[in-house]
Order: structure tokens, then sequence, then C-alpha cells
């Protein structure tokens, strides 16, 4: 038996307006996005900026259903959006935030499972890494250098990839 020891990397900040500009329009853009947030039964907005290499920035927002949990969270509704519409584009970064009227949100909301799976994915087809950022609205930040800091045992079977 071995025993083995998992650590990631991250950085703190206390409030958005510490990041790079281009950080900062991106948390920007996230906060845009949750203004199309059709949450009426959670009242649980989340809102998610993507910057594409090209420069080009995809929001989503969390889509719910009465049929729960037929609905989707913000970072896939918009990675699905980039695979629909630029299936060869290249992620660099994404910002991820939360709102609710019930409570205020004092810590960064961070993805599900089921996203990080998702992020992973899109992380791996590129084959280079893309960075996370989740922060609260007027309160602490967090950015990851990448998706598989935090999902290392994300599912992986390669013989399920088509060959060519």
């Amino acid at each position: 038996m071995k025993l083995l020891n998992l650590n990631i990397t991250f950085e703190q900040y206390t409030g958005v307006e510490e990041l790079s500009g281009q950080d900062l329009a991106l948390c920007q853009n996230a906060e845009t996005a949750l203004a199309s947030s059709y949450s009426p039964y959670s009242k649980f907005r989340v809102g998610t900026a993507i910057r594409l290499a090209s420069g080009e920035i995809i929001l989503g927002s969390n889509q719910e259903n009465l049929a729960y949990p037929s609905g989707l969270c913000a970072e896939r509704v918009a990675l699905f959006s980039i695979g629909s519409a630029y299936p060869n584009a290249v992620i660099e970064s994404m910002a991820i935030t939360a709102q609710t009227d019930a409570f205020e949100i004092l810590k960064p909301v961070t993805s599900c499972g089921g996203c990080l799976q998702v992020m992973a994915e899109f992380e791996r087809k590129q084959g280079s890494p893309i960075e996370v950022i989740f922060y609260c609205l007027n309160g602490e930040v967090l950015k990851v250098p990448s998706v598989q800091s935090l999902l290392p045992f994300s599912f992986v079977e390669d013989r399920l990839a088509a060959k060519a």
C-alpha cells in the first residue's frame, strides 16, 4: 500500500478589484449573465462568463425547470453553447458567481460535480488548462490554474473515444 497526497495551488483575493483587468472584465460579464438566470424555484441565480482564445466572451446562466432536475447549471449552459457554436474553440478562462435575494453569499460558490466533469472534458479535449475564477459579489475570489486542480480523478476512458 502507498499513502499518497494531493495538493492544489490556488490564488485567493479579497475582491475582484485585485484581479487583472482581463479577469475583472470576465467577472463583470459573469455578473451580467446573472440577469438571464431562469431560477423561479430556487431563486438562486448563477452566472458564468467564458473567455475564448479569440477574445470572445460566452455567457451562461442556470436554467431551472419545474420537472426537476431537468435544468442545467450556468457552467454547462455556457460550455455546451461553445461546443455547439464553436466546436474547435480554445477556452482560456471562466468566471462563476452566484446571487440570491434570500441571503448574502459570503463564500464563492464552486461548481457541482457534473459541471466539473464537463469542464474537465473540455480541458482534456483542447489539451490545455482552463483557468477558473470563483467569486462572490462584493467578496472573496478563488482562482485555480486548471480544472484538473478541482477534479484530479475525473472520469476518463480512452477506449470510448473514436479512433481515427
